[in-house]
């Protein structure tokens, strides 16, 4: 296939009853102020300690003799994600005398983007919101569609809502100064809307792997612009994941859990030291086995998920004996309808499905066909 155009700045806009702009491109500093309502009297950036600098930098890039910019500073990763974190920035909000008309700007990876959302969707009821992501998982996924949440001791991202940005502008000049195993884990999400609805990107990736984990490519580029648009076609028709809503592949938003199920599970046996893209690949080989074991998909593709995945880099194995433990906890999934389990699987390339209550035997196999040496 032909290579990627060289790419310049991107708008994908997400429809629904709250349309919205991903922006996407390089040195995007004036497209941050551009999006700043003039009501906005007060702005709060919400951070990583990792990005203490920037934010700092960003507040008096935004700073007006009409607008006050404050920082919060919250953990880094999944530690943010509790509801102490969220009763902090409650708090500052409140000590600000931050009102409805005022914005919350999410700045960080995925877990800084779902709690800046939770806490902005909750502030007196919901308070503007601008999501700026600086890792590839958060440009395109975690950022985009209006999921919030924060984890609780029973499950990933089980209290939450779903609350849109004004905007989500992914400066792509960021990633080249993310570690290099952070921004593999990101193409986990960018490989799974190539297997649920856009097979191009797929193609991308086998026609160069090295230019897919190059942050500084075109390929890249246009590997978030396929991946924001096909999120962002699959949310504009299924905001809050109705089952059996009308989407992308003919199913509810919850294609996009794909190999999503056994992830979580994944996160949480391992006390969420495993990168996410990393747990999701792995989800995502299990239901292609689940799938094919189920008489649905084909050899080819289940290969194909495996091959994809470890050139760029990404497990496609897990553990041995622990599947007591992770089948307990995918019971806690979201998607899960009176105890019974449904799984994101593909009867072929860019035809999502739902699989529900597979034969437990079937599952166990489609298990044992993952676990590592």
């Amino acid at each position: 296939m032909t290579s990627p155009p060289k790419q310049t700045k991107q708008t994908v806009t997400v429809a629904g009853d709250q349309p919205y702009d991903v922006i996407i491109g390089r040195d995007l500093t004036a497209e941050i102020v551009d999006a700043l309502p003039d009501s906005a009297a007060k702005v709060a950036i919400i951070h990583p300690p990792t990005l203490r600098d920037s934010a700092a930098q960003m507040r008096d890039a935004l700073l007006t003799d009409a607008r006050n910019v404050i920082t919060i500073e919250i953990p880094d990763g999944e530690a943010a994600k509790t509801t102490a974190v969220a009763d902090y920035c409650w708090s500052v909000l409140g000590q600000s005398g931050f009102t409805r008309t005022d914005m919350v700007i999410g700045f960080g990876g995925g877990a800084t983007t779902d709690l800046a959302g939770f806490v902005a969707a909750t502030w007196l009821r919901g308070v503007q919101l601008i999501q700026i992501p600086t890792t590839l998982l958060a440009m395109v996924d975690a950022a985009v569609g209006g999921k919030t949440g924060i984890n609780t001791e029973q499950g990933k991202n089980l209290v939450g809502c779903f609350y849109p940005p004004r905007a989500v502008i992914a400066d792509l000049a960021v990633l080249p100064g993310m570690p290099a195993l952070d921004f593999v884990s990101g193409l986990a999400e960018v490989i799974k809307c190539g297997f649920i609805v856009d097979p191009v990107i797929l193609e991308l990736i086998e026609a160069d792997p090295s230019a897919a984990v190059d942050p500084t490519s075109d390929v890249v580029a246009e590997l978030v612009r396929r991946s924001v648009q096909v999120k962002a076609d699959v949310v504009a028709s299924d905001l809050t994941e109705a089952v059996g809503g009308p989407s992308a592949g003919g199913v509810s938003r919850e294609v996009l859990n794909y190999g999503h199920t056994l992830a979580h599970a994944i996160e949480r046996a391992e006390g969420y030291k495993w990168r996410h893209g990393a747990a999701v690949s792995v989800g995502m080989m299990y239901v292609a086995q689940l799938a094919s074991l189920g008489g649905r998909l084909s050899d080819e593709v289940v290969e194909r998920h495996r091959n994809i995945l470890t050139s760029v880099g990404l497990p496609t194995s897990y553990t041995d004996g622990q599947w007591n433990k992770l089948y307990d906890a995918m019971k806690l999934d979201k998607k899960t309808r009176a105890d019974i389990l449904r799984f994101v699987v593909l009867d072929d390339l860019a035809k999502p499905v739902i699989m529900e209550g597979p034969d437990p035997v079937i599952m166990v196999a489609a298990y044992n066909e993952i676990i590592s040496d």
